[in-house]
């Protein structure tokens, strides 16, 4: 095999391949092989089928096709590896000549890893929002654990707004029952608007004991679109009562003993939460300054795979969900045009960003051990809802795990950088990386 390689852009290249035609010998043996296990022709056994007669049966153009299919990615893998590339993405194919006998010539255009010079992460410095915390948000925190802690008390009035209550339904239209239409002793919040239209205000205003009707137009059923008549009877109406705010309350609903200290606790979780929001800024912002100031190049082709996977998995996500591309598009008032523009600029970033961190891994010689990938494998397969052993057995069937090993190398590549930037919030505090340190610490407490 000889080959040359010419340098179509920073990030593209294009590998002329010549392939004499006895070294096609061996792929040609396996296409009659293959070709003869399939066919029957009387009188031979099968896989007995001498080469002659499957030229005859299939033609010698079927198995000089099958073969080649063979011979080109051994030969651009040969290439790659005799001209030392980075390949990033599938190769694009053009076979420019090919004559039974004669040697295969055939040129691949392929995505390569573009040369970037790293910018020094210690001159990197960002600037992010001061972390700011309303007495609102501690008030929102504590409401939210007072509701849980709520209870329901049977009052002697009529219903209002927020009560709960025991309710009968019944459901016709035009005197007939509607199928599945009654409903005995649910309970319900009154304002809430989980059930029927309409009966949220039918409710406000009735005691125990007590009925109305009204109209509500059906949704869903045989029925569906007309108006139905609806009879409900309310059995119990309750109040929900809201625990006082003091000690008691802090002792009963955490380890707390003050109200104080509960307020602090949440307080410094809440600000715990925006630290590592802020780190996260930090990030992007960091890397966003680097690939800058690296000049990194986008690759078109890995480019254009990564929007038709993106694009997919949005469809197929719809789908799910029971909707199209094109009822996507109308309730979000966009063309597919500026969809392919969005998720195009979305890809070039992102694999700018992978190629940026891919070069620093390689720089600072970055190793991912046994025991990192596993725990990735673990945290994914968690959120994934599968056991890990068997989500990654599917990761190897798909040809995934090394992508997943990338992932762990880049994410090790941009945690060292994050050590060597400067940090600064608005008004030119230091913002540590601790906060990001503990909640590392804390899920790998979790996976074991």
């Amino acid at each position: 095999m000889k080959s040359t390689v010419e340098t179509l852009s920073p990030t593209r290249v294009r590998l002329a391949i010549e392939v004499p035609f006895v070294e096609l010998e061996p792929s040609l043996k396996k296409a009659y092989r293959e070709i003869g296990q399939q066919v029957q022709v009387p009188g031979f056994r099968r896989g007995k089928v001498p080469s002659a007669v499957i030229d005859q049966r299939v033609g010698r153009g079927t198995v000089l096709n099958e073969a080649i299919q063979e011979a080109i990615p051994q030969n651009i893998l040969a290439a790659v590896r005799e001209h030392d590339l980075k390949t990033l993405g599938r190769p694009e194919v053009d076979i420019t000549e090919f004559n039974d006998g004669d040697s295969l010539n055939f040129t691949a255009e392929v995505d390569v890893r573009p040369e970037i010079t790293l910018p020094d992460p210690a001159t990197i410095e960002v600037t992010v929002d001061e972390i700011e915390i309303a007495d609102s948000e501690i008030d929102d925190q504590v409401n939210s654990l007072r509701e849980r802690f709520a209870t329901l008390k049977t009052v002697e009035r009529a219903a209002q707004e927020g009560d709960f209550v025991q309710i009968d339904l019944n459901a016709t239209v035009d005197g007939e029952e509607v199928p599945g239409g009654s409903a005995s002793n649910i309970s319900h919040e009154v304002g809430s608007k989980q059930l029927l239209p309409g009966l949220d205000e039918a409710l406000v205003g009735l005691a125990a004991g007590e009925s109305t009707t009204f109209t509500t137009q059906l949704v869903g059923g045989d029925y569906a679109g007309r108006d139905a008549d609806v009879a409900v009877t309310v059995r119990t109406v309750k109040e929900k009562e809201l625990p006082e705010l003091d000690d008691d309350f802090a002792q009963m609903a955490s380890e707390f003993d003050t109200i104080e200290e509960l307020r602090g606790d949440l307080r410094e979780r809440v600000t715990r939460g925006k630290q590592v929001e802020q780190i996260y800024a930090a990030r992007d912002k960091a890397l966003e300054q680097m690939v800058a100031a690296a000049e990194v190049p986008a690759p078109e082709g890995v480019v254009k795979e990564e929007v038709e996977s993106r694009k997919a998995a949005m469809v197929d996500q719809l789908e799910r969900i029971g909707a199209s591309l094109e009822e996507y598009l109308a309730a979000e008032e966009k063309t597919e045009e500026q969809i392919d523009a969005e998720l195009t600029e979305a890809a070039t970033d992102g694999v700018k960003i992978q190629l940026l961190l891919d070069t620093l891994a390689d720089a600072e010689d970055v190793q991912v051990s046994d025991d990192e990938f596993g725990h990735e494998i673990v945290h994914r397969a968690q959120r994934a809802g599968m056991a890990p052993q068997q989500y990654y057995d599917q990761l190897v069937r798909s040809g995934a795990a090394a992508a997943v090993f990338g992932d762990v190398r880049r994410g090790k590549a941009l945690a060292a950088v994050m050590e060597k930037i400067t940090i600064k919030d608005a008004a030119g505090n230091e913002v540590s990386l601790d906060a990001l340190r503990a909640q590392n610490e804390a899920e790998h407490d979790h996976q074991h």
